[in-house]
């Protein structure tokens, strides 16, 4: 049979760019998706008791320990929830099953740092299954069943919904810090796994043979690292492929915006007064949904491309300091720091609902409402009422962290189609062969997004049409493509 294979042996994935074309942001490579002041307590469910998972003896039904979980009683629920989300990940099961047969990611030791949910344990299962390690990539975002179906199944995963700051570090710390074991692949998601192991075991980190980044935080990180010269493994920038930013961030979070905003306010959109900040991939499918129920959208931006397609597709755009004052809700999804500040907080009209769409906690100024003259009310979970001495109230969604995956939940098909690239690229960087990538990062060959696409067409009964070898060469394409340039 046809061996897994998605790269040609002299085909390397496209070099992007270090030294132009990119913006730098001011964020530096030492802050942490963390920096809030949350608790533990905060974030945990009533029914859930109060000793902390790191104060548990558990083992699961093989006798075996290795893991810290919120209940490991509750495996079988978890177990139930990843069978749903399998439902609708057929791509990623067929890869899944292909990839038992031919286990390409033989002797790999993967370590992971992403949201542990039941469509991250699907693709889990793929990556590695009992040889990997895992934690979360956001205090808030764990299913704790889910972690616990996991571990009930061998892996080694050390997450649970409601971590505090130090949790989450010691979680990351197990993961990676562990006698007779050493990982040899990172798959991350934010850069804080990766930047953890570069600070504090850069043995460790000098012996990796490959790292897949998948969000806009953790890829500006690895370029931070590669302009410095201190970036010492190839990594792989899963964001910038066609299958994640045109699918996961605008697709994905047109339908989640939604889910997040109305379990945790009970709003109604319809002529609501709403700024997004961005207009990026997940900026579009925010505006998208939000307009499509009746809401009036303003755009920032600070890039006039992205601008000019806001206008053209009939959004006004504006400076956040011109209707901070009317609007009902405030969005941000830049990926930059302190979007929304002290100064636009103050000015925002009572029950003003704030919330960031994006990977960090830097984009609302969280820690200037951390301030004696302001009260904290906690109205419901993930939801607190910060409130002014006038009696003025602002709504602030998950602490400002990540509203889909702290408050709601992301819809699994389009999670199919990230998690199977994701694979891929693991796969690639740890069977290429000595020398095809340098100490930098890489983009993902378009052969290699069109067969994601590809595995994925059958859910919608989709047909592709096949050029005749006439028209190929007409346009200059070989008929099985890559259909799009390396720049797309």
């Amino acid at each position: 049979s046809q061996q897994i294979q998605f790269a040609d042996d002299m085909q390397e994935f496209t070099k992007f760019p270090t030294k132009t074309g990119r913006r730098s942001l001011s964020r530096s490579i030492s802050q942490s998706s963390t920096d809030s002041y949350s608790s533990a307590a905060s974030y945990t469910d009533s029914s859930d008791d109060e000793v902390s998972p790191r104060e548990k003896q558990q083992t699961n039904s093989k006798g075996s320990s290795n893991f810290c979980v919120k209940n490991i009683k509750q495996a079988e629920f978890g177990r139930r929830e990843i069978e749903i989300a399998e439902q609708d990940m057929s791509a990623l099961i067929s890869l899944r099953k292909r990839a038992q047969g031919e286990k390409p990611l033989a002797g790999a030791k993967i370590v992971g740092c992403t949201h542990i949910t039941a469509q991250t344990a699907v693709s889990g299962c793929l990556f590695g299954g009992p040889g990997c390690r895992w934690s979360s990539c956001n205090i808030y975002s764990p299913q704790s069943e889910v972690a616990a179906a996991l571990a009930e199944a061998g892996v080694a995963v050390f997450a649970w919904k409601g971590e505090s700051e130090d949790d989450f570090w010691w979680c990351i710390d197990r993961c990676v810090n562990v006698d007779g074991w050493q990982a040899n692949m990172i798959l991350d998601d934010g850069g804080d796994l990766t930047h953890w192991v570069y600070k504090k075991y850069p043995s460790v980190f000098k012996k990796i043979r490959g790292i897949v980044e998948e969000s806009v935080t953790g890829v500006h990180r690895l370029y931070q690292l590669s302009k410095a010269g201190k970036l010492c493994v190839p990594a792989m920038n899963v964001n910038d492929s066609v299958t994640k930013q045109k699918f996961d961030n605008l697709y994905c979070c047109r339908e989640s915006i939604l889910d997040g905003l109305k379990r945790t306010t009970d709003v109604m959109f319809g002529g609501k007064q709403v700024v997004v900040c961005g207009y990026g991939e997940v900026g579009k499918g925010c505006c998208a949904a939000l307009k499509a129920l009746g809401a009036i959208v303003y755009v920032t931006e600070i890039d006039p491309i992205c601008a000019l397609q806001a206008c053209m597709d009939g959004f006004r755009v504006v400076k956040l300091s011109e209707v901070i004052r009317q609007v009902d809700v405030v969005i941000t999804c830049t990926g930059n720091k302190n979007v929304v500040t002290r100064e636009h907080l103050d000015r925002m009209k009572n029950s003003c609902i704030v919330c960031n769409m994006g990977h960090s906690n830097t984009e609302i100024d969280v820690t200037s409402l951390r301030m004696p003259e302001l009260t904290w009310e906690r109205v419901r979970s993930q939801v607190d009422h910060v409130i002014w001495p006038d009696g003025k109230r602002v709504v602030l969604l998950a602490e400002g962290r990540l509203l889909n995956l702290s408050c709601s939940t992301v819809p699994t098909f389009v999670l199919s189609i990230t998690a199977t690239t994701q694979a891929l690229a693991l796969i690639e960087l740890y069977n290429a062969p000595e020398g095809r990538y340098k100490q930098d990062v890489y983009l993902l060959p378009k052969k290699m997004d069109e067969y994601v696409a590809s595995l994925h067409l059958p859910s919608f009964d989709a047909h592709l049409t096949e050029l005749t070898d006439d028209q190929a060469k007409y346009l200059g394409l070989n008929k099985n493509g890559p259909f799009k340039p390396n720049y797309y």
